[in-house]
């Protein structure tokens, strides 16, 4: 069924055509033309408008004008009740049947349950998107954390807009990043495991780098020795490989214990040892056809000059590899792998040059899918004390924040002596301390930095997940009690939904809020912007609260208009639980 917005669209798309005819001009010069229908600030300038002046110049009319005849042309409208469009000024101002949507709005939910508000915008469109890629020399920190919560949520978003996802992960377990712990771990573990000291894995291997880079600042050869033993590796020396899959066995095990803790899952996993060597083939294959160049020194490099770029080195002097070559390998073999319609890399904003680059030298390689490449670039996530150093072993670890998270929200309910009501208390604790993450994290546009503040997060008032939660629990519990006051499932068989009865204003704006979430699905979809279903969800939730707070609902005066309360509850709950499953927020029944 066509969301409200398209079928508006249809309507004034039809109004728009009459008028062009009648002024003798082609409908099809409108193609050019792009109109948005807005939700104005205030319910009294309609459901939804629409501003009209990019219409002035076809028509050679005024914007005021415009208004004028097409609000005749679409009030005689069978598709739509008369008088349901004014023109004012500008703009038409469109005013929904309240009772014949409320209706249709219930059917389609009742049918379709979660899969209310899923779309056919991108049906059979194979995406590949990749998130996480961690470095095996340390653990998650809050930068992962922010790119795991884009990542996921937007591939549930491509899903419920009909594209078929895979969600791959890059291990980047090869470098001269890991080499640097690999050799603080030779000289100052003695022999440490994580077994024998009681530090998860990851943490483990984390803890050598920090000492690396501090052992660095007082020896100048400590880089050089690291580039060297790079080398090793990359010519198979037994000693070096060994160690190498040791910590990064440590390192991959515990990552993955982190992954489970967040919900975080993949379809596939890529690891950068494994496609580094066809990079390679790729960059000698460009040498070959002379798409690249050699430097003296040994190097190769490629020129960017004709996209306004400078040099980049694709393979060093010693013959090993950057970043660069190992995304070229990995880049291919994904779509030998799986040949995606488009590949979506979720890496941060520091990488933009990076991704200019690669997408550039795929092209100059001649390889066509290159067109099909795409950065989904996203801000820092700092603290309110300011910006993570890894180096320094000054980052936000996900392990403890996560930690941090679950015990103020269990410090919560046992305050607010809820832990029998809850009767999972971990459980629930954990859920509200994932809602918090993944909704402080979605709340804020991709693109731009963010402040991460954990107690703000975790606030069951406010703009936060666990808010929201508390409001999809808080309806739960009045379905519950409706039916045990009203025997609802006798109720339900006798009692006809009337949405004449919902004539209050807020019920008006809670039946559009419904109506609007498979646009607001959509255009996640097509933004790449899982930020759109945060910002609708808090606006649900905002006018259900008040709703709830103003009115009667289970005792509204009469079974008829209760159990319309009732059903209109049950709709915005049914959303509620399935923008949750967009954007990574549990859904409790009773918290």
């Amino acid at each position: 069924m066509n969301s409200i917005k398209k079928r508006w669209e249809a309507v004034i798309a039809k109004a728009l055509a009459s008028y062009a005819e009648s002024l003798e001009i082609n409908p099809s010069v409108l193609d050019t033309v792009q109109l948005v229908i807005q939700v104005p600030p205030k319910p009294e300038l309609g459901d939804f408008a629409l501003p009209l002046f990019p219409l002035a110049k076809i028509f050679r009319k005024s914007p005021q004008e415009i208004a004028g005849k097409i609000a005749v042309l679409m009030n005689e409208m069978e598709e739509i009740p008369a008088g349901a469009v004014l023109a004012e000024g500008p703009y038409l101002n469109m005013y929904v049947n309240l009772s014949r949507d409320a209706e249709r709005v219930c059917k389609e939910i009742a049918d379709k349950g979660s899969r209310y508000g899923c779309s056919r915008s991108m049906e059979g469109e194979k995406v590949m998107i990749e998130f996480s890629c961690p470095n095996t020399n340390k653990p998650l920190h809050l930068g992962h954390l922010r790119n795991d919560s884009i990542g996921m949520s937007t591939a549930a978003v491509l899903e419920a807009n009909g594209a078929v996802v895979r969600k791959v992960n890059l291990i980047n377990d090869r470098g001269v990043h890991i080499c640097k712990s690999m050799l603080a771990y030779e000289k100052f573990s003695d022999g440490a495991t994580p077994q024998s000291t009681g530090i998860k894995s990851d943490h483990f291997v984390g803890n050598y780098y920090v000492k690396f880079n501090t052992w660095a600042k007082e020896h100048k050869d400590a880089e050089k020795s690291a580039q060297e033993l790079l080398v090793k590796w990359e010519q198979n020396d037994e000693e070096t490989v060994k160690l190498w899959s040791l910590m990064n066995k440590w390192a991959i095990d515990g990552i993955f214990e982190t992954y489970a803790r967040t919900g975080v899952i993949f379809d596939d996993i890529y690891y950068e040892s494994k496609t580094y060597t066809l990079g390679k083939e790729l960059v000698y294959r460009g040498l070959e056809s002379q798409v690249f160049y050699r430097e003296e020194d040994g190097s190769v490099w490629v020129d960017m000059e004709e996209i306004g770029l400078d040099k980049k080195v694709l393979l060093r002097s010693d013959g090993t590899t950057l970043y660069l070559t190992q995304d070229l390998g990995t880049a291919v073999a994904r779509h030998e792998d799986w040949p995606f319609d488009k590949l979506i890399y979720v890496v941060g904003s520091e990488q933009q040059y990076h991704f200019k680059v690669l997408f550039h030298v795929l092209r100059k390689l001649g390889i066509t899918w290159a067109e099909n490449l795409y950065h989904l670039s996203y801000g820092m996530v700092n603290l309110p004390e300011g910006k993570m150093k890894s180096r320094e072993g000054t980052v936000v670890d996900a392990d403890d924040l996560i930690k941090t998270l679950t015990e103020l929200a269990r410090l919560e309910i046992i305050e607010k002596n809820r832990q029998d009501e809850v009767e999972d208390l971990d459980g629930t604790a954990a859920a509200i301390a994932q809602a918090a993450l993944n909704y402080y994290l979605l709340q804020v546009s991709p693109a731009k930095d963010m402040i991460f503040n954990p107690a703000e997060s975790i606030a069951f008032n406010g703009n936060t997940g666990p808010y929201l939660q508390y409001m999809g629990a808080r309806i739960s519990s009045m379905l519950r009690k409706y039916d045990t006051l009203h025997d609802g499932s006798q109720k339900r068989d006798s009692i006809v939904f009337n949405a004449e009865l919902l004539n209050l204003q807020e019920e008006h704006q809670l039946i559009k809020q419904v109506l609007l979430f498979p646009d607001v699905v959509e255009q996640a979809g097509k933004e790449l912007n899982p930020t759109v279903i945060s910002a609708y969800l808090y606006e649900l939730s905002r006018l259900y609260s008040k709703y709830y707070h103003d009115h009667q609902i289970l005792r509204a005066g009469s079974d008829s208009l209760t159990f319309a309360r009732v059903v209109l509850s049950e709709m915005v709950l049914q959303v509620l639980k399935n923008a949750f499953a967009l954007i990574g927020i549990p859904f409790l029944e009773k918290m």
